[in-house]
């Protein structure tokens, strides 16, 4: 048995509610680590803390990874608002297509 799913109704968001609030939590834990890790280095942010954090194969997977998930939850954003304030499909296809472009863009 096929359900259709409608387009319109409640409870169609809270999905992607919930993975925006829990994307923006993650993103301010992993800044805060970050952040106090550079201060408890060296005194700061340098050129040598730079090299050894990212000689580390662990943190470019872990900033590849914050880098999708920030974009994911970019496009999350924008389309919510496109939805919200674009009510010409067409006007609004370009611009997801647009935004869609750029963050693909910003990945590679």
């Amino acid at each position: 048995m096929v359900t259709q799913r409608h387009a319109v109704g409640a409870h169609y968001g809270i999905t992607d509610w919930l993975i925006q609030r829990l994307t923006a939590i993650g993103h301010g834990g992993a800044t805060r680590c970050s952040c106090s890790r550079s201060r408890c280095g060296s005194g700061g942010i340098d050129y040598s803390l730079w090299q050894a954090l990212f000689g580390n194969s662990a943190f470019k997977l872990a900033s590849f990874l914050f880098l999708v998930v920030a974009l994911h939850h970019a496009w999350i954003g924008m389309r919510d608002i496109y939805m919200d304030y674009l009510k010409h499909a067409g006007v609004r296809l370009a611009f997801e297509t647009v935004t869609v472009i750029v963050l693909v863009g910003y990945l590679g």
